[in-house]
């Protein structure tokens, strides 16, 4: 009963990552709903309990720490639970992180292979790089990535051609620009920041360029390597542009403390690219949701596991939800920032 709760928790967590919309694309089909969900003594809804012979061992590699990546973590699990694979039972999950230090994701990634686990789950681009280097026989689910072709990991996304597929936390960075114009009035120049050697970072910024450049405004980039140049960068934009545009990475993710003291400092909006990052810190995002990204990943872990599913062509998979929109409350009063009467249903306060 206890993993039943557990699972309708997750599942109302998803229906809310979807209540506050701002569109979404026409094509993209509803979320599968979760199989039979296993009762106390073993049987599913329709009587199809989960083999007691089946256990499977996951190795979990992260790059670091932020709430984004803790949300797809528990995601998984979720997803996983929701098929009646229960971490501690019937699922052995190793979870180690690299604290941000590229030489560790790959020590990891050979423990990993060493244990012979019968899968890896890899969170962030620089994970799954490391993973593809490896091995070329280990399934490799990946979440919280944003491009696996240009991490150059897979042919395609249709068909990924290898051990490796997952699902794609690509934010919708045209919208996002467009909701920058909308929530701060008066903008001309927008600020990039974001970190020049993460490629998921560099195509968010890449995708906002060219978005601002469609809509006439003016835009001036920063880049960083590592969370320490962070708050120099963010004081290199104070007075030349009215809204900072902060992609979803990793290390900006990891920073926004930095973004916030800035911020409050010199009274600039920051838009980031997950929503998470507003609770750490930043006005507003309207992003996607990293919990039902998880969940994803989960269901397509026991579609290979159980089922023989092959990576080599099981398509990547996207958010199927709409967007949400957040704006923090607290940080708008703190720098002094008016939020649009049609913007206000979206306010939170975080404790």
């Amino acid at each position: 009963m206890k993993n039943k709760k557990r699972i309708l928790l997750v599942l109302l967590a998803i229906v809310l990552c979807s209540a506050m919309l701002i569109g979404c694309t026409d094509d993209t089909p509803p979320p599968p709903p979760p199989p039979p969900v296993d009762d106390e003594n073993g049987n599913g809804e329709n009587g199809n309990g989960v083999d007691p012979d089946l256990h499977f061992t996951i190795g979990a590699i992260n790059f670091m720490e932020h709430p984004a990546l803790a949300d797809a973590l528990q995601g998984f699990k979720d997803g996983l639970a929701a098929n009646g694979f229960i971490v501690g039972q019937n699922i052995t999950l190793i979870y180690d992180n690299a604290q941000g230090e590229i030489a560790t994701l790959a020590t990891i990634a050979d423990r990993f292979v060493a244990q012979n686990v019968d899968m890896i789950l890899s969170i962030t681009t620089p994970a799954v790089q490391a993973v593809a280097a490896a091995t070329e026989t280990i399934p490799v689910l990946g979440t919280a990535i944003t491009s696996y072709v240009i991490a150059g990991v897979i042919d395609s996304n249709e068909r990924p051609g290898g051990n490796i597929s997952g699902t794609s936390d690509m934010n919708p960075v045209s919208a996002q620009i467009d909701f920058i114009t909308e929530l701060v009035e008066g903008v001309e120049t927008i600020g990039i920041i974001y970190n020049s050697s993460e490629a998921n970072s560099v195509i968010q910024a890449e995708l906002a360029r060219d978005r601002i450049r469609e809509i006439g405004l003016q835009y001036l980039e920063v880049t960083v390597v590592n969370t320490g140049e962070v708050s120099q960068a963010m004081q290199s934009l104070v007075g030349r542009v009215q809204a900072v545009y902060v992609p979803a990475c990793n290390t900006m993710a990891a920073s926004m403390p930095a973004v916030h003291s800035v911020a409050i400092e010199s009274g600039l909006p920051t838009v980031c690219g997950a929503t998470t990052m507003v609770l750490n810190g930043g006005l507003a995002s309207m992003g996607l949701c990293y919990v039902e990204l998880g969940y994803l990943t989960g269901h397509m872990a026991v579609d290979v596991l159980v089922n023989g599913a092959d990576t080599a062509t099981m398509p990547i998979q996207f958010a199927r939800s709409a967007y949400e929109i957040i704006i923090n409350g607290i940080v708008a009063e703190e720098i002094g920032f008016t939020i649009p009467e049609r913007f206000r249903a979206y306010v939170i306060y975080p404790e």
